[in-house]
């Protein structure tokens, strides 16, 4: 290491927690460096919270402090992806906070190099997944960094910290000492005391969003969202950016306590882990978003895409999201969004989140003409008079009727005027009929 020798700036994540808090005044001490500070602001920052951060850094002697604005690339490079797939973790935790690692730790190089500085830092501890989602993505984007992360590696514990700042003078963190709060466009993530261990929640005081939405209850109210290729983009008839959206959703949602929980799982090393978390806004889209694909979407399309979200999830909780690999499942998860339009109509109670409806102009129940369990349009739609497979039942069949629908959900429909066959329009406004259409593009 040549950190002693060097007297370029040390490029420090600040998230203005207790951790990064207390690295800027002890690095600045030990090395001897100046300390820039970097909030990546990936969501849960707003002018305020800006304007506070910046005055801490300062308060803690940080030589400069950068904000730089990514959730919108945020958005587009993970959070997309993670509606797309319906992404879980333990069919519960929604990734809302960690996806963002890779995104914060490649800008952070990315403002070392523009600095001048081969010295990167963070704040995390030896107890999480985040230190190896930092390094992995820092040191795959830029092998030459140095990487400092002194609460690990020195093993300080949070009494320690806040006695370090305290007795210098320096500004200590709200609840520094209690919980440890992490937050982002996707939700809040809660550490304390009591995720320790499996035996209890943590107080009522200490939720970010919620805290009392189940002794102060809001009466129920009725939302929709509406999707154009599964990504979200309008909120009770208003079309949004889906950074405002999410912003939108948060704000309406949270107060019901909808996307509140505790996720117990593996932790990228192995172990296991406890959180407690807030994601309103990822709870309802999630929801939505997979209620309308059930209604847009084959029961095969469907399997095969679950698979490979779950992997994909993995990868990301992992911090492999630099892999190639993710760039080819996403490439499958954004085809199979082509047909993911339509409006979600939803209810909102204390601690409930209930689907009243889903309308899609490509609806596969629409497509079917009839009522459940009733095929006779759709296989006359897959049979032609003459053909060798005309009047077969079983497999077959339930295959024909199955792409047929597909086509039927995409497409106008008639009828012959002169058989009474099923039809569709095709190219040059050209009647055929769907058998016809194999091999048809979404």
């Amino acid at each position: 290491m040549t950190t002693q020798a060097n007297t370029s700036p040390i490029i420090l994540g600040f998230s203005g927690g207790l951790d990064t808090s207390f690295c800027v005044p002890w690095m600045k001490e030990h090395y001897g460096r100046p300390v820039v500070t970097v909030t990546i602001n990936t969501g849960g920052i707003d002018a305020a919270a800006a304007r506070e951060l910046e005055q801490r850094a300062r308060a803690l002697g940080s030589h400069e402090h950068v904000l730089v604005e990514a959730r919108q690339v945020f958005f587009d490079r993970v959070l997309k992806y993670l509606i797309f797939g319906n992404v879980r973790r333990g069919h519960l935790y929604p990734l809302c906070v960690g996806a963002e690692r890779g995104i914060q730790a490649t800008l952070l190089a990315e403002l070392a190099k523009a600095r001048g500085s081969a010295t990167v830092a963070h704040g995390c501890t030896a107890a999480g997944n985040d230190q190896v989602r930092f390094e992995v993505a820092l040191r795959t984007i830029a092998p030459g960094l140095e990487v400092l992360a002194p609460v690990r590696d020195q093993a300080f514990i949070r009494t320690e910290q806040q006695a370090y700042l305290e007795e210098r003078g320096f500004p200590v963190p709200v609840r520094g000492s209690s919980y440890s709060i992490n937050r982002g466009l996707w939700g809040v993530t809660i550490g304390g005391r009591e995720t320790l261990d499996s035996r209890e929640s943590i107080p009522e005081s200490a939720w970010v969003l919620s805290a009392n939405a189940f002794e102060k209850q809001l009466p129920a109210s009725r939302h929709t969202v509406a999707f154009t290729h599964g990504v979200p983009t309008a909120l009770d008839g208003r079309r949004m950016d889906p950074v405002k959206l999410i912003e939108s959703l948060e704000t309406l949602a949270g107060p019901y306590g909808i996307g509140r929980g505790i996720h117990v799982g593996d932790t990228v090393l192995g172990t296991k882990g406890r959180v407690a978390f807030e994601a309103p806004a990822a709870e309802v889209l999630l929801v939505a978003h997979r209620e309308l694909e059930k209604l847009t979407l084959s029961g095969l399309q469907q399997r095969v895409k679950d698979q490979v979200a779950t992997q994909y999830g993995d990868f990301v909780h992992e911090g492999k999201q630099l892999d190639p690999v993710c760039r080819d499942i996403e490439a499958l998860l954004a085809s199979s969004q082509q047909r993911v339009t339509g409006e979600v109509r939803l209810m909102f109670r204390p601690g409930n989140l209930f689907v009243e409806g889903v309308v899609s102009p490509h609806s596969l129940l629409a497509a079917t003409k009839g009522v459940y369990g009733e095929f006779i349009d759709a296989i006359k739609a897959g049979t032609q008079p003459g053909s060798n497979i005309a009047g077969h039942a079983g497999p077959l069949t339930e295959m024909i009727v199955l792409g047929n629908l597909a086509v039927r959900a995409g497409r106008s429909i008639d009828l012959n005027p002169t058989t009474g066959e099923l039809l569709t329009k095709g190219i040059n406004e050209e009647w055929i009929t769907p058998t016809y259409r194999a091999g048809y593009s979404y």
